[in-house]
C-alpha cells in the first residue's frame, strides 16, 4: 500500500514525526511519503523542527504560504489534488486541525482515497474557532478515526459516527514529548534563571492578540506575576505584530521581570518548559504536555477542546479576565495547583498501534 503523511503547520510535525518512525519496519513492503503543505514555513524554524524531531525532508512541499482562511485551503485543495492524482495513494493520513488537515482530506476523501485522521474527536464547542470547524469538517469525511483520549470517543459517537471507525490509541504529541523529553531537560534554562523559579507565557491565538483590550488585560496580569517571579515569554510572529500595531511592545518589553525572547524550536522550549514553575498559555498541544510534565498549566481561553487535560491533569481554564489570570497564577506560587496523571494511553505508544491499524485494514 501507499501512505500520503500530510504536515502542514509546526504542531503537526510533533504529530506526524512518531507516526513516520513507527512505520520504518514496514518500509519494505508499503511506501510511505510525507508532504508538507508549507501553510507554516520559516527555513529557520520550520529546520530547526525537522532537526529536533529526526523528520526527513519532506518527498514533497506544497509551498502554499500564508493567506485567508479561505485562500490557504483553497490553494492547498488544488495543489495537493494533483499530488493525489500522480500518487493514487491507498490511504491519506492527516493531523491536528489547521486549514490543510481538512484541505487535505476533503480532497482526498473525494478522490476516493481513504482517509485517516490522528487526533480526531476533540471539541471545544465553540465555532468562531476556525480549529473547531476544520476538525468537524474533517472527521465528518473520515474513513478512521484516531483519538487521543475517551472523551473524544464519546464526542464521535454522540455525533452518529460508526464504532468501527473509532480507534482509541493514544496521543501522538505525547509520543514525541517522551522521545525526546531528556535531551530537552538537558538543555539549561536561559541565562539567569534556575529551575522552577520562572513562569512561561505563550499567546499566538486571534481572539487574545488580535482584540486591543484583552491583549492589554492579559498583558496587566503578567505586570502583576512578573513582580513575584521572572516571566519568559517566547513571542509568536503574530502576538509581535499586534503589540506593535497597538503601541504596547516597548511598554511590555520593560516590564521588570518579563522577558520577551523569539520563539524557539522543540527541545529548547520543551526544555524550558520542563524546567518552569507554571505556563500561561491559550494553546491547545502545551495543555497537554504540561499535564505528562507535571507542570502547572493556566489556559487564558473560555474553553478548550481538551477537557481531560483540566478533568485529569495539571491544566485549569482560567479565561481572559486580568484579576483571575493573576489569582490563579499567585494560587499556583502559593501551591494551590492540581498535580493531576497522565491520561490512558498517553504512553509514547500511540503511532505504533496507528501504524498497526493502518496496516491491518488493508
Amino acid at each position: 500500500m501507499k501512505f500520503l503523511l500530510i504536515a502542514g503547520a509546526r504542531p503537526n510535525f510533533m504529530k506526524i514525526a512518531p507516526v513516520l518512525e513507527a512505520f520504518r519496519p514496514f518500509r519494505e513492503a508499503h511506501q510511505v511519503r510525507l508532504v508538507h503543505t508549507g501553510q507554516h514555513y520559516d527555513a529557520r524554524m520550520s529546520g530547526a523542527f525537522f532537526r529536533d524531531l529526526g523528520i526527513p525532508e519532506p518527498d514533497v512541499n506544497l509551498g502554499v504560504g500564508s493567506a485567508t482562511h479561505a485562500g490557504q485551503t483553497a490553494r492547498v485543495m488544488v495543489a495537493f489534488e494533483q499530488v493525489c492524482l500522480a500518487e493514487t495513494p491507498d490511504w491519506v493520513v492527516v493531523v491536528g486541525d489547521v486549514n490543510s488537515t481538512m484541505a487535505c482530506a476533503i480532497t482526498a476523501k473525494k478522490l476516493g482515497i481513504r482517509v485517516a485522521h490522528v487526533e480526531a474527536g476533540l471539541r471545544s464547542r465553540d465555532m468562531s474557532m476556525p480549529e473547531e470547524i476544520n476538525r468537524l469538517c474533517t472527521d465528518a469525511v473520515s474513513d478512521l478515526l484516531f483519538t487521543t483520549d475517551v472523551g473524544a470517543n464519546q464526542n464521535l459517537r454522540r455525533e452518529g459516527v460508526a464504532e468501527e471507525k473509532i480507534c482509541f490509541v493514544g496521543n501522538t504529541m505525547i509520543d514525541t514529548l517522551l522521545r525526546h523529553i531528556d535531551r530537552a531537560r538537558s538543555i539549561a534554562p536561559l541565562n539567569g534563571y534556575s529551575p522552577g523559579n520562572f513562569a512561561i507565557l505563550t499567546l499566538h491565538r486571534p481572539s487574545n492578540v488580535d482584540n486591543e483590550t484583552t491583549l492589554r488585560g492579559i498583558l496587566d496580569a503578567v505586570r502583576s506575576l512578573a513582580a513575584r517571579i521572572p516571566v519568559i515569554f517566547p513571542a509568536h510572529p503574530r502576538t509581535m505584530k499586534r503589540l506593535e500595531e497597538f503601541g504596547m511592545l516597548a511598554s511590555a518589553q520593560s516590564i521588570p521581570g518579563f522577558r520577551v525572547i523569539e520563539p524557539l524550536s522543540y527541545l529548547p522550549f520543551i526544555g524550558l518548559v520542563s524546567h518552569s514553575r507554571m505556563v500561561l498559555t491559550d494553546s491547545g498541544g502545551i495543555q497537554e504536555e504540561t499535564t505528562v510534565l507535571g507542570i502547572p498549566c493556566l489556559t487564558m481561553r473560555a474553553n478548550t477542546e481538551r477537557p481531560i487535560t483540566c478533568d485529569v491533569g495539571t491544566n485549569l481554564l482560567v479565561g481572559v479576565d486580568p484579576d483571575n489570570v493573576k489569582d490563579a497564577a499567585v494560587g499556583v506560587l502559593e501551591g494551590n495547583v492540581h498535580r493531576g496523571r497522565v491520561p490512558d494511553k498517553w504512553d509514547g505508544k500511540a503511532a505504533q498501534r496507528i501504524v498497526e491499524i493502518l496496516v491491518g485494514r488493508g
